[in-house]
């Protein structure tokens, strides 16, 4: 027996919200219903300017609207009855996040971490109890402009209030560090902000999970190469991802790459949050409450 498509609204049509509407459309299990967005936009569904002006019609939601907006937004659909898939981070307030976490207790939810389900995300779980003794994980970032050119409209993205790399892209990083290692401790963390109100420059920190340190250092605003990297330390072996998908390892000598199978997709994600929305919530899914453990890392960064 096939399963109704799901229907769905895409609250926030810019560059992230345009993307998985896209995504959604041509994806069997949804169907969609309408776009919100305060601005009227041109796309291939109805637009309104209001979640509540469709709340009724749909049973779920993805959100991609700027993150000071998300607990607002996403209480409401959850105490509708709806299914909530929201952009990262969680919330710029963690109080909002906490009361996002409690309100999505029980009910189908998820956060769009791209690294969820990547196959290297896959691999490195796979292979993490063959490094031997983990001596630590580096997370290295550099952006030589900031917010990036596919994200140039979205003006908040260079302010501190609601944007910057730690929340927009660190954040990834924190989820694969926690997926790996459990819950992270804050040992000690800042950020360097060029002037009042602007996204920060430099981040840098030291966290823990599992006993294990790990060590952050992030810029951006400098010449040189757009880098992300994640490094996981082994007294045997040692693991590389870098620029998201690609996977190296080394036993002591240099970095070989890691064939990798396909994994890891928009229109994947939307295929795991139907099955969290038919009642089964896919472990590589992140969820609400593994966003808000995100967000009290990231938000700590910048207070």
């Amino acid at each position: 027996m096939v399963a109704d498509p799901i229907r769905l609204a895409v609250v926030g049509l810019g560059a992230m919200g345009t993307r998985m509407l896209t995504a959604a459309l041509a994806h069997p299990a949804f169907t969609v219903v309408a776009g919100v967005d305060v601005v009227p936009r041109e796309v291939d569904v109805p637009v309104v300017t209001s979640l509540d002006d469709v709340l009724s019609d749909v049973d779920a939601v993805y959100l991609a609207t700027p993150p000071a907006v998300h607990a607002g937004q996403a209480i409401r659909a959850l105490t509708a009855g709806k299914a909530v898939f929201c952009e990262k981070p969680l919330a710029v307030d963690l109080g909002e996040a906490r009361a996002m976490a409690e309100a999505a207790a029980g009910r189908p939810n998820a956060v769009n971490f791209a690294l969820s389900d990547m196959a290297a995300t896959l691999e490195i779980e796979r292979q993490l109890p063959e490094l031997g003794e983990l001596r630590g994980v580096e997370v290295r970032l550099q952006f030589p402009k900031w917010p990036r050119e596919f994200q140039k409209d979205a003006l908040w993205l260079a302010q501190a209030e609601q944007g910057g790399f730690v929340r927009e892209v660190l954040s990834h990083f924190v989820y694969l560090t926690d997926r790996m290692l459990g819950p992270l401790t804050v040992e000690s963390v800042s950020a360097d902000f060029p002037a009042p109100g602007a996204a920060e420059v430099a981040a840098r920190g030291v966290l823990r999970g599992g006993g294990v340190p790990v060590h952050v250092s992030a810029f951006s605003g400098l010449a040189g190469p757009e880098v992300y990297e994640w490094t996981v330390w082994g007294t045997r072996r040692s693991l590389r991802l870098s620029q998201w998908a690609r996977l190296s390892t080394s036993d002591g000598g240099p970095w070989q790459p890691v064939e990798l199978g396909a994994g890891g997709s928009d229109s994947a994600r939307l295929g795991l949050f139907a099955q969290a929305v038919r009642g089964e919530h896919p472990r590589d899914l992140a969820d609400f409450a593994s966003g808000l453990r995100v967000a009290e890392v990231v938000e700590a960064f910048l207070r």
